[in-house]
């Protein structure tokens, strides 16, 4: 028999999380966030946007457009602004320092054992098998984002532009963001239909916004600057300025306020400092750091720890050499990533509001078919330098995980937190198996 047709929920509408519970995934991802920006990134975009269902897909792409603007750390940067669409000041506060925190603690620790013992090698054989799983989880991304940000010929040929000049013109991508973002304005006004996509307003899954009041702003800034200046201070007036510390401290204050691009882009300028004018570590070590943070969760951004580890280590002054290293790594993971708050409680809330102006709208539509072809890039670095690696035969084992866990995500939807402990198990075997 006919019958009326009853009005279907919508399955798909995001159901923000308690503060209890977003608490504990912002502790489970700090664990498991491996492979650096694109991996990380990857890995928000299954856990928040397709499984958990916290957030819709357009606000996730619209927050990761605005951190790929930004300088420093886009991943670190993408869970704060995600925990604060949650849970606002308190929710970014936990989920940006939580995004940190063990690996903060997991290099303290490594970068210890490096300088008293001088052997970390089996650190990095024990973690081989994240590396292919990392990889599976971007290009899982690449297939997800992709999927939905390239809808029609000019989104593929924005993001076919944006990998081309980015893999082999090298061009930074600032530049191809702020590119994409003058075509998605011009487009939005000329060709709209290919340009104007949902709705601005579609997914309002969370309250638009907090204040964007002059007193908000003002607020920010001046606790903002107090805490991350006054450690600065403490340190001029209890080992003087010319200490290598209150030196780590103030140098990488000011790399926080001009390193756009990511670790990437910060690492070759901090190594020529670190390394040439300041003289903290030697080249080797630095190679050494950068390998250890890529052993360990949390931002690639993090060797900037290890370089202020060992240069307080090495020039420790009054105090031990393990407390030197420890106050270097102190300080300046602290001046790296305060700065990443203060930008996101600042700009969060216009760029939330911002939302609905379709010409923004038509600016970051093109934006995020433009991060689509640099999220592919880095899925290309990281896999080339997983799957053949320097002077060595083609690592058939990586390549095995990689197929196997794109599999298990993509066709049997196994969570990311079993398939990145399968591997990191798979490499321990295959370390002390042979």
């Amino acid at each position: 028999m006919p019958h009326e047709s009853q009005p279907q929920s919508k399955p798909t509408e995001p159901k923000p999380p308690t503060f209890g519970e977003a608490l504990r995934f912002w502790l489970k991802l700090g664990f498991i966030s491996f492979g650096g920006p694109s991996g990380q990134i990857a890995i928000m975009h299954t856990e928040l946007v397709e499984r958990r269902n916290w957030i819709s897909e357009q606000r996730f792409l619209h927050a990761l457009n605005f951190c790929m603007l930004l300088p420093g750390p886009e991943a670190q940067q993408l869970a704060t602004y995600c925990g604060w669409l949650l849970h606002r000041t308190w929710g970014g506060i936990v989920a940006g320092t939580l995004f940190v925190l063990p690996s903060a603690f997991l290099l303290w620790l490594l970068s210890y054992i490096y300088m008293a013992y001088g052997d970390v090698k089996w650190v990095a054989a024990i973690f081989a098998g994240l590396k292919p799983a990392v990889l599976a989880i971007v290009l899982a991304a690449v297939l997800r984002i992709g999927g939905k940000a390239l809808k029609n010929p000019v989104m593929w040929t924005i993001a076919a532009l944006s990998f081309y000049l980015i893999h082999f013109q090298e061009v930074p991508f600032p530049i191809i963001v702020f590119g994409s973002a003058l075509i998605g304005l011009m487009g939005g006004i000329y060709w709209q239909r290919f340009f104007v996509g949902t709705d601005p307003q579609q997914g309002e899954d969370i309250e638009p916004s907090g204040s964007t009041s002059w007193r908000r702003s003002l607020l920010i800034c001046v606790v903002g600057g107090l805490l991350w200046i006054l450690p600065l201070v403490g340190l001029a007036l209890w080992l003087g300025t010319e200490s290598t510390h209150f030196r780590e401290g103030l140098f990488f204050s000011k790399a926080a306020m001009v390193t756009f691009g990511g670790a990437y882009a910060v690492l070759p300028y901090v190594g020529q400092q670190a390394v040439e004018t300041y003289g903290w570590l030697q080249t080797g070590q630095m190679m050494d750091g950068i390998g250890l943070a890529e052993t360990t969760p949390g931002p690639l951004v993090m060797v900037l720890q290890f370089v202020g580890f060992v240069g307080g280590w090495q020039n420790p002054g009054p105090l031990s050499p393990l407390a030197g290293g420890t106050i270097g790594a102190a300080i300046t993971t602290w001046v790296t990533f305060v700065p990443c708050f203060i930008w996101i409680f600042l700009g969060a809330p216009h760029i939330e509001r911002l939302r609905g102006n379709r010409r923004i709208s038509t600016a970051l539509t093109a934006v995020t078919a433009a991060v689509v072809g640099v999220i592919l890039n880095l899925a290309i670095w990281f896999g080339t330098d997983t799957l053949f690696p320097e002077k060595q035969p083609v690592n058939w084992l990586g390549a095995a995980i990689t197929v196997v866990g794109f599999l298990l995500m993509i066709r049997f939807k196994v969570q990311i937190l079993w398939i990145v402990m399968g591997a990191a198990a798979i490499g321990a075997l295959h370390h002390f198996a042979f």
